[in-house]
């Protein structure tokens, strides 16, 4: 039943996709990062709707009034120069052919974002991009939230099979990285019973976190949450939800989380991290080798681990961090350019605040971007201990704030500013404007 459902939902789409292409960018981004057709137990679950989607997006595109010029900005230039450059690693790749299918599905998902700047316009088409955004992820973050409480944390939180966040780590830092987008549209919604399902939501995304038994990730939250302390005026909100939060999800955890979680102090005994360490050391040394261009995509072979790792002993591993990853499939250039897109959408974000401080009109924006940057602290941090370069939430993010930007630099450039009189209060002790 799931499949006929999902498969008919997804095909009815396409002729509205075909008039508005817009919602066939929020359709692909809905499969790739929720991965719906995972949940089925038939024909969809191989079936290719992220291809039919696209194509249909496309056609749509090429008929669209509302297509502009992709902006020209760091972070587009930082988008083609990374995407490129991959291309040239894998023409050299240590393993041409898989390499050549990972690299075709991260051009897949640089496309769909460079579409967002090119087709969203309007922050209604914004805030509809980041609700597909929040609840493919929080639907597993809130599942797992319930999960663990109910269980009382003994089997880890896991996220939709053969995905990028399939693995517990994984679907930690992804939710992480969505709590700050929740927290947003929190704060910015006019409707009192979405506000405390937001709110609800974020709790038990907080809940599935430890829930992974991720200890990436929680470094990860204790960073955001640091950051978000000292940005946010929302800090009441915060505190209540902390002392809601964190007691209740602390005494659900059984004894073995707190003694995984104790390994993050004498990190050096423990086997998991020293086979982390080994891999890094392996990407590293790939890199001397390969300064240029790297192994590829695909570097977690005998073959290569035989060649480069520190200590052989270890089995082939993953790079265990988006940094270490980018240096060994990518060499020191893609490593460059790689952080490079980071910063650029770190940057772009705090300019977008700087903008709209204090703009009535730019209250949206300004929320948005300050909670873009919340998000990639998350990523950033949790990212150091996992493979997630390829992950493509963060690229449609990039995507996200390149269209903010385009759209903040229109309204700015043409309407004069209405100053708000006083800051928006958090909508969970009170109604807001804008």
């Amino acid at each position: 039943m799931r499949d006929i459902v999902l498969t008919a939902f997804i095909l009815g789409s396409l002729p509205f996709i075909l008039r508005r292409p817009q919602l066939g960018v929020v359709m692909y981004v809905w499969i790739s990062v929720m991965n719906p057709h995972q949940l089925t137990y038939s024909f969809a679950r191989d079936f290719g709707f992220a291809a039919i989607v696209a194509i249909a997006t496309l056609a749509g595109t090429l008929f669209s009034k509302d297509v502009k010029p992709p902006p020209l900005n760091s972070l587009t230039v930082m988008l083609v120069l990374f995407a490129g450059w991959t291309g040239i690693t894998t023409l050299f790749a240590l393993h041409p052919e898989p390499s050549f299918a990972r690299w075709e599905g991260l051009l897949k998902t640089v496309l769909i974002a460079f579409l967002i700047p090119i087709l969203f316009h309007r922050k209604e088409d914004l805030r509809l991009l980041v609700w597909v955004l929040v609840i493919s992820i929080a639907y597993y973050g809130t599942k797992g939230g319930i999960w663990t409480l109910v269980s009382g944390g003994v089997n880890r939180v896991h996220g939709p099979p053969r995905s990028y966040i399939s693995d517990n780590n994984d679907i930690a830092v992804a939710v992480v990285m969505i709590i700050p987008l929740m927290w947003y549209l929190q704060r910015t919604s006019q409707r009192k019973y979405v506000r405390w399902g937001l709110f609800a939501m974020a709790l038990l995304c907080a809940v599935a976190v430890l829930g992974t038994y991720s200890r990436g990730a929680l470094l990860a939250v204790c960073a955001m949450s640091a950051f978000l302390w000292w940005r946010t005026s929302g800090k009441v909100a915060l505190l209540v939800a902390a002392v809601l939060a964190v007691p209740i999800a602390l005494t659900s955890m059984p004894e073995k989380w707190y003694g995984r979680m104790s390994t993050i102090a004498n990190y050096a005994e423990e086997s998991s991290a020293n086979a982390r360490l080994n891999s890094w050391g392996t990407m590293l040394n790939i890199a001397k080798e390969r300064p240029m261009v790297g192994g590829g995509f695909e570097v977690a072979t005998p073959a290569v681990y035989a060649r480069y790792s520190p200590n052989p002993r270890f089995r082939p591993q993953v790079a265990h961090s988006i940094y270490f990853q980018a240096l060994g499939e990518h060499g020191f250039i893609g490593l460059a350019f790689y952080l490079g897109l980071l910063y650029a959408l770190w940057t772009t974000a705090g300019k977008i605040v700087r903008r709209t401080k204090g703009r009535a009109d730019g209250h949206w924006a300004y929320e948005l971007s300050l909670m873009m940057q919340v998000s990639l602290i998350g990523f950033a941090v949790g990212g150091a201990f996992l493979s997630l370069v390829n992950f493509d939430v963060p690229y449609y993010l990039v995507g996200l704030m390149a269209a903010t930007l385009a759209l903040v630099n229109r309204e700015v450039a043409t309407e004069t500013p209405r100053v708000l009189e006083q800051p928006v209060p958090c909508p969970a002790h009170g109604s807001e404007r804008g």
